[in-house]
């Protein structure tokens, strides 16, 4: 078995069945993957669309599993317990892959034998659209990563993006799971799990690359576009930093510097946008990072 796609689910019956068909009509042998659907105790119908895309799955290999510890970290962590592939890509239940997704991963890795992890291409597709409010340097939050047409390496505070990635399996006997402390709990805003888990891969000298043939479209749901959601999102990001740095004091301080930091880059920015008429996004960079500060210094949770 030369890849297993993990596909972490919760909640999500409007957009789960797009995203396992995408899997499912690949151009490549179904020899060379398989699909592990990790149902995160979903409430909806989600349960039920699973099973009737294992009754039209075909000669793929998919299998679906129900991880009952809540949170994104335990089912990511449960699939990767689960995988039989040399490599493991995580693709969102929210997100549809191109159809050469799986070829393209199993090449790009089999040609470049250093590289450890890989963050693909994700294009957002809107249910409505992106709010005029909604600056630019922000847009990440959506899960949207395109940083041009050329491979490079991941490098300084850029790293992959969980919605579409993929790691040689030894990664995680070499660098441990996700923690578990860490990411989306249900409908929390939490997260941080991902750059923890890149932070200890880089600890390694391992290499990270940024791959944009192998692309998804990652839906975004008009709730994500509101204020009232995105604000949660930055006291989640905050929050998360938290938890992942207070054990340690000197890290702590460490991010609390690097907090420090990015006030002056925000501000600046701020300024900037301001000038160039666009008040509404200049005010939401405030507030964002106004957020995050609130969730880094425990102030606030979500």
């Amino acid at each position: 078995m030369k890849l297993s796609i993990i596909v972490s689910t919760y909640n999500r019956e409007s957009y789960i069945l797009d995203a396992l068909m995408s899997l499912k009509d690949q151009s490549c042998n179904y020899g060379d993957y398989e699909v592990l659907i990790i149902d995160n105790n979903s409430t909806d119908t989600t349960p039920l669309l699973c099973m009737q895309f294992l009754q039209q799955k075909g000669e793929l290999q998919a299998h679906y599993y129900k991880e009952t510890m809540q949170g994104l970290s335990y089912a990511r962590n449960r699939g990767i317990a689960l995988a039989n592939g040399e490599i493991i890509a995580f693709l969102d239940d929210d997100a549809v892959a191109c159809r050469d997704y799986v070829s393209n991963t199993i090449a790009w890795f089999e040609s470049h034998p250093q590289c450890a992890a890989i963050g693909g291409r994700i294009f957002p597709k809107y249910e409505t659209s992106c709010p005029t409010w909604m600056p630019e340097a922000l847009t990440p939050l959506f899960s949207i990563l395109d940083m041009g047409e050329t491979a490079k390496r991941f490098s300084g505070k850029h790293y992959p993006v969980g919605a579409n990635m993929a790691f040689r399996k030894h990664v995680f006997d070499e660098c441990g799971v996700f923690n578990t402390q860490l990411g989306r709990t249900g409908k929390n805003m939490m997260g941080g799990e991902e750059k923890d888990i890149f932070y200890r891969i880089r600890q390694k000298q391992f290499q990270v690359w940024y791959v944009p043939h192998i692309w998804v479209y990652h839906i975004i749901p008009s709730q994500r576009t509101s204020k009232e959601f995105i604000f949660k999102q930055a006291i989640g990001v905050g929050q998360s930093e938290y938890y992942r740095s207070k054990s340690n004091k000197t890290m702590y301080i460490a991010s609390l510097g690097r907090e420090t930091i990015k006030w002056a880059g925000t501000t600046i920015l701020a300024l900037v946008l301001l000038i160039q008429g666009k008040p509404q996004q200049s005010a939401m960079l405030i507030r964002f990072r106004y957020y995050v500060s609130k969730g880094l210094l425990g102030i606030e949770k979500v």
